[in-house]
């Protein structure tokens, strides 16, 4: 059985803190910040382009969520004014866990991936939230996304179950030994689809699994050590 994984979505909301104590496992990649990003592309995938007209679109859906949600008191916990790179992770990671299936042989069906968004719609209700402020608030993915937030879930929650010979991580010692697997399972699809972000956006930082702005430094020296505000643009695998 599949299990149904939940996705670090937390926010706040007047006299109802919302804490939901689960794990979004994200994946590492590869930027170039050398060479040329095709234009009119947010970011390229596995030579497939994120264009610039797709991620506008999706912020300004995720900016018209944020402001519903602070009408309604609901504080998003992303960095506000970091739309752009926030939308753009996503629809990344979204790529990165295709590739994952695709290499893995997983095949989810939608049946599966809309399992996941019930999960999280309880979760939300739970918090006296909709499922749009949930995801919005919590994990700054655009309320259009939340199909591919399904099924990225469905992936992942296919993924920890087969490394673990088909059954859920319980124990302690599972589930560090399933992240670790995860962990170069992403890092490998994220390799392999040679990612370069668009300056104009920022760079891909494997370390936080987030697209972020800053000027890229060359991982080929490897002194001094990186520090919190400069990315690191190659994945360990």
């Amino acid at each position: 059985m599949t299990r149904k994984h939940t996705g670090r979505l937390s926010v706040r909301v007047p006299r109802t803190p919302a804490r939901v104590a689960v794990a979004l496992v994200a994946a590492g990649l590869a930027v170039s910040a050398c060479g040329t990003t095709q234009l009119g592309a947010a970011a390229i995938t596995g030579g497939s382009r994120i264009s610039s007209s797709t991620l506008t679109d999706q912020v300004a859906n995720l900016g018209a969520a944020y402001q519903s949600d602070q009408a309604k008191g609901v504080k998003p916990q992303r960095p506000t004014g970091q739309e752009a790179q926030q939308v753009l992770t996503w629809l990344i990671l979204f790529r990165i866990y295709d590739k994952v299936a695709e290499q893995q042989g997983i095949n989810v069906t939608p049946a599966q991936a809309q399992d996941q968004l019930t999960v999280l719609t309880t979760q939300a209700n739970q918090n006296k939230l909709t499922l749009e402020q949930y995801v919005s608030a919590g994990g700054a993915v655009p309320p259009d996304l939340e199909p591919q937030l399904g099924q990225y879930f469905a992936i992942l929650s296919t993924l920890e179950n087969r490394l673990n010979g088909g059954k859920v991580p319980t124990t302690t010692a599972e589930q560090t030994k399933v992240a670790g697997q995860v962990a170069h399972a992403q890092c490998l699809a994220a390799k392999s689809l040679g990612v370069q972000v668009n300056p104009q956006f920022g760079v891909f930082d494997y370390r936080t699994y987030a697209v972020v702005l800053g000027t890229p430094k060359l991982a080929a020296n490897p002194t001094p050590a990186p520090s919190a505000s400069q990315p690191v643009l190659n994945p360990p695998c």
